[in-house]
């Protein structure tokens, strides 16, 4: 399996996003926060994307490590994942800005959505 991050592993367009969000299901977690939309049968591959705002990471040098350290997560933990739209984003700034508490993180998360969901009995 290549290991890279190539683009078709990438949410490219303004209105892929605009769907995982529109969605509205997301996983919360320290830092970070999960938002998904499961892909239609017939897709193979999770696809990321990021969003990682000057708001809560004034440098670009933080922001750009974050987004590093999500890329590099994802893509080790990609054929695990289910076929997913996946968006990254900040929720709240992480003080002080720790890769490995980061990637602990986002991997927390990613456990999370594998998780099969327990079905809500109907009354």
């Amino acid at each position: 399996m290549a290991a890279s991050f190539a683009r078709r592993y990438r949410l490219t367009k303004t209105d892929e996003y605009s769907s995982v969000f529109g969605f509205r299901k997301a996983i919360r977690g320290n830092w970070l926060m999960l938002h998904y939309l499961p892909r239609p049968e017939g897709d193979i591959d999770a696809r990321l994307g990021l969003v990682i705002g000057k708001k809560l990471l004034k440098r670009a040098v933080d922001r750009n490590r974050v987004k590093r350290i999500v890329r590099e997560q994802f893509r080790l933990r990609r054929s695990a994942l289910p076929v997913c739209d996946l968006i990254v984003r900040l929720a709240t700034k992480p003080l002080p800005l720790d890769g490995k508490a980061i990637a602990a993180d986002i991997n927390v998360l990613f456990d999370r959505l594998c998780r099969p969901r327990a079905k809500k009995e109907s009354a």
